[in-house]
């Protein structure tokens, strides 16, 4: 199994900063999937399948909340 490259996950490390109250980014499980949020653009980070696991894994260290209701606001 191959792990990402150290240089590509460290344009993704203001993810697993402390969170702000309220935090930009989390962690969303719509259905089956998982994604990371940012609430202040209201859209999916773009983060490759092969980072993903790691940027989650950091973001849960770093306390990022978790959660399968959509965490953004109304479209529109």
């Amino acid at each position: 199994m191959s792990t990402p490259d150290h240089d590509d996950l460290e344009r993704f490390a203001p993810l697993w900063e402390a969170p702000a109250s309220p935090p930009r980014w989390v962690i969303w499980h719509p259905d089956a999937d998982t994604m990371v949020f940012d609430r202040h653009l209201n859209l999916p980070v773009p983060i490759d399948d092969a980072s993903l696991a790691e940027v989650c894994r950091r973001m849960r260290e770093a306390g990022a909340p978790e959660s399968a209701d959509y965490p953004g606001r109304a479209c529109g």
